[in-house]
């Protein structure tokens, strides 16, 4: 089948890539000329784990094809798939700029035959609106499809591989029925390919990062509970995940959640409940425990040095928002960061993959290492920001003797706490009491 895919940021590339491999002939289009230069030329402008070999076997095999003739690629493709950004405005409310000028700028150029799927994550009636757009530009009815995506960060090939569930929002059967067959491949295991109307599709993206959203938030507010009332929240944890209805995904306390996901869209869906006269109570609540758990570090390491962070070396491991990616949007490290400059802090820090990305927005106001022990030299405290599986089972002889002081905060809770003591730190985490 032959595949038009705009976009070529995260969610574009990763899906157009996985279409070829599945023996599909796809074009990628970007007005970005620099960006569509590279990817002729094999450079993976983003870090995803398995993408890069995918894209230059898919390439090679003349399947897979970048470009900025938006025109060429959409007049013979049957299947035009959205995949750009709807950055959110201030108010909270998506952006569909872009969206829009894509749709009225390919209008012309799309066939009888031709189905319009938005891949991108767009407000409810946005569906309508495009098939709206296209109407009053082509004088005709076409086809637009609805296929949020469910991709995760450092694990989106095999989650477009292997996906829980295919959802597809269409207006007629026959649309669905195309929509099938082009992901028959990858649901040979029997997980549901689930049809339904496009607003329903378009709300199931929103719904389903805001519920995850709500899980971490929630048990971050009880981690910093239990700080408060002696209580462990790994204990309280457990107790609750072997509980069939509640179980331990996303019940992890930390620093808060970042990402181009689950932010903006919080945000957004709460500004479609506005926009509806429904109060959004619960998901207003959700973004504003996020935003506040992101500056609990910089509270904890100042309390430790007495309100004064001014002249401390401050180590940080752990600059991208999750591991398995140098995606930086929103990271809780930033704003931990933030805080550290302004008060004064000199800063080192280190990440698998994100340095580049900081560096472009520090520049030389931190101090970069490209190894994780190369960042503690003379450091007065080490905070560490994301669970990379580098950062499991360190030296920590090591670590404490290029340390000015065998001091810890950990914001993943990575370690245990009598380990930590008996080694000879003092160790701060979430949500369990501090030792050393």
């Amino acid at each position: 089948m032959k595949i038009a895919v705009v976009g070529t940021g995260y969610v574009g590339l990763v899906t157009g890539t996985c279409f070829a491999e599945s023996g599909n002939d796809v074009t990628c289009i970007d007005i970005d000329r620099e960006k569509v230069a590279r990817l002729n030329a094999g450079e993976i402008p983003i870090y995803e784990p398995g993408l890069s070999e995918l894209v230059e076997h898919n390439a090679g095999a003349k399947r897979l094809h970048f470009t900025t003739d938006l025109a060429a690629a959409v007049r013979s493709a049957r299947l035009i798939f959205l995949a750009v950004g709807t950055p959110s405005l201030d108010d909270g409310s998506a952006d569909l700029a872009s969206l829009r000028r894509v749709v009225d700028d390919m209008a012309d150029y799309l066939s009888a035959e031709a189905i319009v799927v938005t891949k991108s994550t767009v407000p409810v009636g946005t569906n309508l609106e495009i098939f709206q757009r296209l109407k009053t530009k082509t004088g005709r009815d076409c086809d637009v499809a609805s296929n949020p995506e469910f991709l995760k960060e450092g694990a989106a090939i095999d989650d477009f591989m292997k996906p829980d569930r295919v959802v597809v929002g269409v207006r007629r059967p026959e649309v669905a029925e195309v929509l099938r067959e082009l992901y028959a491949p990858f649901l040979r295991t029997e997980k549901p390919f689930l049809v339904m109307s496009p607003e329903s599709a378009e709300m199931t993206k929103y719904v389903a990062n805001a519920l995850l959203s709500t899980k971490i938030s929630f048990i971050n507010e009880v981690a910093n509970l239990c700080e408060r009332m002696r209580a462990d929240i790994n204990d309280v944890r457990r107790g609750i995940g072997h509980d069939s209805r509640i179980g331990f995904a996303f019940l992890f306390p930390g620093v808060g959640y970042g990402g181009s996901c689950f932010p903006k869209d919080v945000r957004a869906l709460s500004a479609m409940a506005r926009a509806a006269g429904v109060e959004p109570r619960i998901l207003e609540a959700v973004d504003s425990v996020n935003t506040n758990q992101k500056t609990i570090m910089a509270d904890k390491i100042k309390r430790h040095f007495g309100g004064k962070l001014a002249g401390r070396t401050i180590a940080v491991w752990g600059l991208s928002f999750k591991p398995r990616t140098d995606d930086i949007r929103e990271a809780p490290a930033l704003v931990l960061i933030d805080r550290l400059l302004a008060e004064g802090a000199k800063v080192q820090v280190h990440d698998p993959e994100a340095l580049e990305n900081v560096r472009r927005i520090y520049g030389e106001r931190l101090s970069y290492s490209e190894q994780p022990y190369g960042a503690l030299e003379g450091a007065d405290v080490l905070a560490i920001m994301t669970e990379w599986k580098e950062f499991l089972t360190p030296d920590f002889a090591q670590m404490r003797s290029l340390m000015a002081s065998p001091v810890i905060f950990d914001g993943r809770n990575l370690y245990n706490p009598t380990h930590m003591k008996a080694a000879g730190f003092t160790y701060h985490s979430i949500g369990r009491a501090s030792v050393g």
